[in-house]
């Protein structure tokens, strides 16, 4: 068989040596230019990898590296709070979420501490605090973290009656949670830390008891509702009736100071008038007379005053004036 003719290969004309040769020294160039940095965000850490092994921790900014694959990072979100849901899903995260209609039994049900049974809907925040244990201890972190918040509620939801997992005992089992995730958490070296644990629905499985069971529920929150406001009116009322008496007893205080002050000017005033007596009956008793008669009529009108005999006028009438001239017999 005679051998075919293999076609020649054309090579375009502004493919030359020289053009190879500074391919071959451009293109790696550009290759370590583009792999030889890297930015860290403002709430990012990122680890750095030197062929495969860690090797630093590299803080928020722009970073130098070794090009070619050589050196490694990976950006880890260390200021991003992020959230975990247990017993419900969300489709559309915001504002407004929105909900997925799709149950998820298998993380809610529960058994209770009085061998009832209540599907419970949760949550937990946590944030990634060791960048080196959350890339390199667990390998899989998202089961390990749902697989332990699951045990823990788990366990506190099993050590209460349902009566108390609904009202009382909520909020104890929320941060109780909390410290026993942290603690396994820091145990299995996983690298995060649970800031929040929150209980959302509590209710009975659907069926027969669902609606005596909400009944209660409505009763406990009426009852605490009623509790707040009866104690909200007991700190409005009980300053108020405080001040109140401490109001009249500063004054009734007052009133008595002022009592004895006067009583003390009349005791004060009577031995000064008592001493002049002494000195000159007559006079004293005269003026004494006057300032009777001064005190009796001192808002009076037109006031005429006869003697005890209705036999004349008293020919000095004006008693009202300041300077009043009345002898002793006349006025009698």
């Amino acid at each position: 068989m005679p051998f075919e003719k293999i076609p020649s290969i054309r090579i375009p004309n502004w493919v030359t040596p020289r053009t190879v040769i500074v391919a071959v020294f451009i293109i790696p160039i550009v290759i370590a230019a583009f792999t030889s940095y890297f930015i860290v965000d403002q709430k990012e850490l990122a680890a750095v990898l030197r062929f495969g092994r860690f090797n630093r921790i590299a803080k928020p900014g722009l970073h130098f590296k070794l090009p070619f694959g050589v050196e490694q990072n990976f950006n880890v979100p260390t200021q991003v709070v992020l959230k975990e849901e247990f017993g419900f899903r969300t489709d559309l995260p915001g504002i407004n979420s929105i909900r997925s209609t799709q149950d998820f039994p298998g993380e809610s049900i529960m058994l209770t501490g009085d061998l009832n049974i209540v599907d419970v809907e949760w949550i937990i925040q946590y944030r990634i605090d060791n960048v080196y244990n959350w890339l390199f201890k667990i390998q899989e972190r998202g089961k390990t973290i749902r697989d332990i918040s699951q045990s823990v509620i788990n366990e506190l939801v099993g050590d209460r009656a349902i009566f108390d997992v609904i009202g009382a005992e909520r909020g104890n089992i929320e941060t109780r949670g909390q410290d026993m995730m942290n603690k396994l958490f820091d145990d299995y070296e996983l690298g995060i830390r649970v800031t929040t644990v929150k209980l959302l629905n509590i209710v009975p499985p659907v069926g027969t008891v669902q609606a005596a069971f909400e009944d209660v529920n409505k009763a406990i929150q009426d009852r605490n509702r009623l509790i707040n406001e009866g104690q909200e009116a007991y700190n409005q009322a009980i300053p108020k009736n405080i001040g109140q008496a401490e109001q009249i007893i500063q004054e009734a205080e007052g009133y008595a100071i002022e009592r004895v002050n006067e009583a003390e000017g009349d005791v004060a005033r009577y031995l000064k008038v008592q001493s002049e007596y002494n000195k000159s009956p007559g006079v004293t008793r005269t003026r004494l007379y006057y300032e009777m008669f001064e005190a009796v009529f001192a808002d009076a009108k037109d006031v005429d005053l006869i003697d005890k005999s209705l036999g004349n006028f008293i020919p000095f009438k004006a008693l009202n004036t300041p300077a009043l001239s009345l002898t002793h017999e006349g006025a009698r």
